[in-house]
């Protein structure tokens, strides 16, 4: 219909000559092809081309699912991979602190019993000392008392005065005091 009308019009523009395909005698030829053009399209895309689009689709669709299911298997494995490894080493770290602790507790006896063993020898060595100086001291004492006498003699020998040894050891024993 819409081709009549364009013919007509053609036709009145140019009354001689008409575009062939706008001429109203081929309209029913044109439509009879068109129709069967038409259905025998609707077939093909039908039974041919539109199961087997749909088809491939469906399979798309399929590897898609089944992608998207292996992705949520893979990423639970290590969700749980993840937490079998936070555990590991938390117990690796808890060990760890463990070990360490019996170290420290060790180290420190071993120094706390090093450092008796070696205080007690120190100890023994000072006493050994100290009992010395005082045998030293006495013993210089007695010489100290000894030279006193000896010089208070050589003394009072230049001063012409005469005196005993007991008399001097008196005198140096009650100035020592």
């Amino acid at each position: 219909m819409i081709f009549a009308f364009l013919a007509e019009t053609a036709g009145q523009a140019d009354a001689g000559a008409a575009f062939p395909p706008f001429e109203t005698w081929h309209m029913p030829s044109q439509l009879f092809w068109l129709a069967i053009l038409f259905m025998a399209l609707y077939v093909a895309l039908s039974r041919y081309i539109l199961p087997k689009l749909a088809d491939t689709i469906e399979k798309r669709a399929n590897r898609i699912a089944f992608g998207l299911d292996e992705a949520a298997r893979l990423n639970n494995q290590a969700v749980e991979a993840r937490r079998a490894l936070e555990l590991r080493l938390a117990e690796a770290r808890s060990k760890a602190r463990e070990t360490a602790e019996k170290a420290r507790v060790k180290s420190e006896a071993e120094l706390a019993s090093e450092t008796a063993r070696v205080d007690a020898d120190l100890t023994k060595k000072l006493e050994v000392a100290e009992t010395r100086i005082r045998r030293l001291r006495s013993d210089a004492m007695k010489n100290v008392e000894a030279i006193a006498v000896e010089a208070a003699e050589a003394m009072i020998g230049k001063f012409g005065v005469r005196a005993t040894k007991a008399e001097l050891g008196k005198a140096v024993a009650k100035a020592l005091e």
